[in-house]
């Protein structure tokens, strides 16, 4: 070898020692003081050393370099002494306003910006919040595998309620928990007790209940009190339908993985979640396109302003197709999902207006169904107020999905060679695809992959743990979106 190759290999190593040696300290905050740390909005939690060092790298699109180790971990430890309560901390944000700040003592800076977090002993604004899972298909098991993720701090998975399919079900559930075609199998153990009907995931004991009436179920019977009933089934959408989960015993509201009928509240998290108050005691989370066209066009209506636009949805085909040519109530939805591209209607598009009532009328849709079984394109094409550039535009969105008040729900990406399976797994309602940006004068169209099924499964998270009261303060606070220069 020679000594550069040498000096590379040390000072990786040495790089991913130091990473390694944050794992235990990450975890300690978290399960001692329900401390969540992150680097923009890249969360640290049960990663691998490799996956700290990417957290760290990803910084170079903000700040034109890599965020050092060598000063995050001077500032995990630091909290560490703090003996905080429960508070979500961004390093990345916060390192670069200590270094912005001038400040020479870290203590004094934390102490300052943590505030009456310090010395709270993991104590957190509010009681973890039982959850119930009513339905346990595709968007059911990534809900548990998320709320199994969280070790139960905030918002505790108690239950699924399904029907009963054969004399092996429970077997049956745990095992396609285990495992998943798309996502990869489980990431921990499950164990069955058949005699009781429960499983264990990660020390969460999840109690499996059988029933065909949402209503006659008695959750107090095992203990669960106050429950946010998530009903993932998409049988009932309206008011009517969806009371019925109120009826059970233990039942304090319910939570629709789907967009409801009627007046019920479509919440798309990031953009109308704090309409949610006490007295709903019935909220829809939208659908995954809604949930992940939606703040894209928000920034742009607040940047540029949109007159009108249309949104062609390339979607991946879902169960409510056929696999082989056979009837279906639908129109086209009965012609082979895997054989072919599929026109069919969406909602989506008005939908948005139900979060963002500004769009109201502005708005048309359409969708075509395609043989991929997860990942989705939305094409935002938009006549708008402002005229301006595709630089402008990705400069802007970038901005958006790095350091503003969506970028949980928005991120950016601009590799030439991505395609729709890197995107597998994604936790942003959707992701703006920069060099696919066109823009000329007032007319722009802008790309947005989604994970239909784990970037909407984390959006629904966080509507419930804004019903529960549960998320924890972030550090340091999220300012509205800066206006990009070019």
């Amino acid at each position: 070898m020679t000594q550069q190759s040498v000096e590379a290999l040390q000072e990786w190593s040495g790089r991913e020692e130091l990473a390694e040696a944050m794992i235990p300290l990450i975890g300690r905050l978290y399960r001692n003081n329900n401390v969540v740390t992150s680097i923009y909005g890249r969360k640290l939690i049960n990663q691998s050393a490799i996956n700290i060092l990417k957290a760290h790298r990803v910084v170079r699109r903000i700040e034109d370099a890599e965020l050092p180790l060598e000063q995050t971990m001077p500032i995990l430890q630091a909290i560490e002494t703090l003996n905080l309560g429960a508070v979500s901390i961004d390093l990345g944000r916060l390192n670069k306003k200590f270094v912005e700040s001038g400040s020479t003592n870290l203590i004094d800076f934390l102490t300052t910006e943590l505030g009456e977090k310090v010395g709270q002993a993991g104590a957190t604004d509010a009681e973890p919040t039982d959850v119930v899972l009513y339905g346990f298909g595709r968007i059911g098991r990534l809900l548990a595998r998320i709320l199994i993720e969280r070790g139960g701090y905030g918002l505790r998975l108690r239950a699924i309620v399904v029907r009963k399919g054969s004399d092996d079900d429970l077997v049956k559930r745990a095992s396609l928990l285990r495992r998943d075609s798309v996502h990869g199998p489980f990431d921990g153990s499950i164990t069955v007790n058949e005699e009781n009907n429960t499983i264990l995931a990660n020390g969460t004991l999840i109690q499996v209940i059988y029933s065909n009436d949402p209503a006659t179920v008695d959750y107090t019977a095992f203990g669960i009190n106050n429950a946010i009933v998530v009903d993932n089934t998409g049988r009932w959408r309206d008011e009517a339908g969806l009371s019925q989960h109120l009826a059970a015993k233990g039942v304090a509201r319910v939570l629709l993985t789907a967009p409801g009928k009627g007046d019920l509240k479509n919440i798309v998290h990031g953009i109308n979640h704090a309409d949610i108050t006490d007295e709903d005691k019935i909220v829809t989370a939208a659908s995954c396109t809604t949930n992940a066209i939606t703040p894209v066009l928000k920034a742009m209506n607040d940047r540029f302003g949109v007159i009108h636009g249309h949104v062609e949805t390339v979607h991946s085909f879902t169960n409510d197709q056929n696999l082989i040519d056979n009837f279906h109530k639908g129109e086209r939805r009965g012609r082979s999902a895997a054989l072919n591209m599929v026109i069919t209607e969406t909602g989506a598009a008005k939908a948005v207006a139900k979060a963002l009532p500004e769009l109201e009328g502005k708005l048309t849709g359409n969708a075509i169904r395609v043989p991929t079984p997860d990942v989705s394109m939305a094409i935002l094409n938009l006549n708008l107020e402002t005229a301006t550039t595709k630089e402008e535009i990705n400069s802007y969105l970038r901005d958006a999905s790095l350091g503003a008040e969506l970028h949980k729900q928005i991120d950016y990406i601009d590799s030439p060679e991505v395609v729709s399976s890197d995107f597998v797994g994604s936790r942003r309602a959707g992701i703006v695809d920069g060099l696919a940006t066109i823009a000329t004068g007032k007319n722009a169209v802008v790309y947005v992959w989604y994970d239909n099924e784990f970037g909407y499964s984390c959006q629904v998270v966080r509507v419930i743990e804004t019903m529960a009261g549960t998320h924890p303060v972030a550090v340091p606070a999220m300012g509205a979106p800066a206006v990009a220069t070019v």
